[in-house]
């Protein structure tokens, strides 16, 4: 591109890409765009000033969406949508229980409104909209907000994180990822609370497009304080299932089983994926969450493991964010691929990508359910060969 662009990528000692013809249109277009002078024409011609506006706006958008997630943030710590619960109210109303001075408290409420989780009512008071009162009903949503926090510092200064200059903090929440055998039980209990609660999310959507009615026996493998597990059971009256996972993170997970009512069906099995051999005997497997914390060479051996541990037509069910390929996702590609830029470990991963992986390990017959709601997770099932 000419100008400042093109000057700064000749400074950077950058070659001069080859271009194709639409490159070369694109290009002239992206010049002209960039320009102030046609900002400003295409802002009052009639026929350009909507797209331009919509564009400024999505651009501003992205300048304030931090702005935006603490405003949610701020909803959730507060109460607001409990507050709010059994009708409207003003700010003077709700100013005490907020703790706000009732001028603090009308800004909030208004950016609430204005981000689309509030809405104003008549005689200046403030209802829920139909956003807020999902929230308020997402508790893997409120966790995972107030799990952000530590994210957010990481994300302070993108460059040192991608350039591996920083310390994240998200690292070490998620420390368990590097390969150690067993983490503190402390540690361990931090993360497989905040995953269990996520994990309601990603069952309600893998359970819907893989069906367990036939399955006998389910092996979730890495699967945490066993919420997959109870969600799955609890969908089929007819199955049994085993959490493997590292010893102080399955030691969570008979309390769960006992809270949903299937401890008679389920079991724990403590041992490290990457360290031991997988128990046998399971008509299905599912790695829920767990390839995309770790690198290729790792995954070869997660998916080896499983490989071993399957008779021939067993099932393996893969569910986790997945990057969108050649056409990224704001999810699998924004969120998860700066999400786990912090963690240190892994990558999202594309539908194909796992194709291939499995593949190499030696499964066939892969597939990919349709989701609900893909920014929560995507799935990929194939069958040991």
């Amino acid at each position: 591109m000419d100008g400042g662009g093109g000057a700064f990528a000749a400074a950077t000692g950058l070659a001069k890409p080859r271009l194709s013809l639409w490159d070369r249109i694109l290009n002239w277009r992206n010049r002209r765009v960039a320009a102030p002078a046609f900002q400003a024409w295409a802002a009052r011609h009639p026929l350009t000033r909507r797209r331009t506006r919509r564009s400024a706006e999505a651009l501003h958008d992205l300048v304030a969406g931090f702005v935006y997630s603490q405003t949610l943030a701020a909803c959730f710590d507060l109460g607001v949508f409990e507050l709010l619960a059994d009708g409207p109210r003003t700010a003077e109303d709700l100013a005490p229980a907020l703790a706000l001075d009732p001028f603090e408290a009308e800004r909030l409420l208004a950016a609430a409104a204005a981000v689309g989780l509030l809405a104003p009512r008549s005689r200046g008071r403030w209802g829920l909209a139909e956003l807020g009162a999902a929230a308020m009903g997402a508790a893997g949503v409120r966790e995972m907000v107030r799990h952000h926090r530590l994210l957010y510092r990481d994300l302070a200064d993108p460059v040192a994180l991608l350039r591996g200059e920083s310390e994240p903090e998200t690292a070490r929440f998620w420390s368990y990822t590097s390969g150690a055998p067993d983490v503190d039980p402390a540690e361990a209990g931090a993360y497989s609370a905040l995953m269990a609660v996520s994990q309601a999310m990603v069952a309600e959507e893998t359970l819907a497009a893989v069906d367990l009615s036939r399955a006998s026996s389910l092996l979730d493998v890495g699967g945490g304080e066993g919420a997959f597990v109870a969600a799955a059971l609890r969908a089929n009256p007819g199955l049994r299932a085993t959490v493997f996972d590292l010893p102080s993170v399955v030691a969570r997970a008979p309390a769960r089983f006992a809270a949903a009512g299937v401890e008679g069906r389920a079991e724990t099995r403590p041992g490290s994926f990457l360290e031991e051999d997988l128990p046998e005997g399971h008509d299905v497997l599912s790695l829920v969450r767990v390839l995309y914390d770790h690198p290729d060479e790792r995954v070869r051996v997660i998916l080896s493991r499983v490989r071993k541990a399957m008779a021939p037509g067993a099932r393996l069910i893969v569910t986790e964010p997945m990057s969108g390929g050649r056409r990224p996702t704001r999810s699998g590609d924004a969120y998860f691929g700066l999400y786990l830029a912090a963690m240190r470990s892994g990558r999202a991963r594309s539908p194909a990508r796992h194709a291939e992986l499995l593949s190499e390990a030696g499964f066939t017959d892969i597939r990919r359910p349709r989701v609900g709601r893909s920014f929560i997770t995507e799935v990929v099932t194939a069958r040991a060969g």
